[in-house]
């Protein structure tokens, strides 16, 4: 079911507003008051076109957790235990009073990013160039050519675990026996890479 627009909190004389508790200079406070976060409430509600069912999470919550994840390179799961303790994370979610628990599920994440696919993530890089255009940051002339250092490039290496070194250390043991003719009782080829995966998944 399509999200439902919030509406204006009421002042509570209990809690103080978080605009009342930050710094206006702050970079995500200003960053907050550039991006269009209308879009995201209106395109992003397309991908709910059915209207039963319990009502989506806010896009301006999810564009916002979406954008400090990647700014900050957190995982789904420490992005919203860092949202619960920091005010700043809080209002450029868009809420109004400071919140002491978390607001969805770190799974949830996952399901949205399935739901917009590349498109709706293509949306949420746009629009921050726009705000980066807006408040000077970015211009036209840095936008002609892009430059790309693959030095600092983030690769898919695998981690030399302890596991994984005497899984590949057997692999090529059992291999030299096998060139010099010594044949072995048994060499683990099917047990020993179970048993690799089996251990990192015990340490993670």
């Amino acid at each position: 079911m399509k999200p439902h627009s919030r509406a204006p909190e009421q002042d509570d004389l209990l809690r103080p507003r978080l605009v009342d508790m930050i710094d206006a200079r702050h970079e995500l406070v200003k960053l907050a008051a550039l991006i269009d976060w209308e879009f995201f409430e209106r395109e992003w509600a397309s991908f709910f076109p059915s209207h039963q069912g319990r009502p989506a999470t806010s896009p301006r919550l999810v564009a916002g957790l979406m954008y400090l994840q990647h700014a900050f390179k957190l995982s789904d799961e420490a992005v919203v235990a860092r949202w619960v303790e920091n005010p700043y994370y809080q209002h450029f979610t868009g809420e109004t009073f400071f919140q002491h628990r978390p607001p969805i599920d770190p799974s949830s994440l996952v399901r949205w990013r399935k739901r917009i696919g590349e498109e709706g993530v293509e949306w949420l890089l746009t629009k921050t160039i726009e705000a980066g255009r807006a408040a000077g940051a970015v211009t036209d002339k840095s936008l002609k050519r892009v430059a790309v250092d693959t030095t600092v490039m983030e690769k898919t290496i695998a981690h030399p675990t302890d596991a994984r070194l005497f899984e590949r250390a057997r692999a090529l043991l059992a291999g030299l026996t096998k060139e010099v003719g010594v044949e072995l009782r048994q060499n683990y080829a099917r047990l020993a890479p179970r048993l690799a995966a089996q251990v990192g998944r015990h340490a993670h």
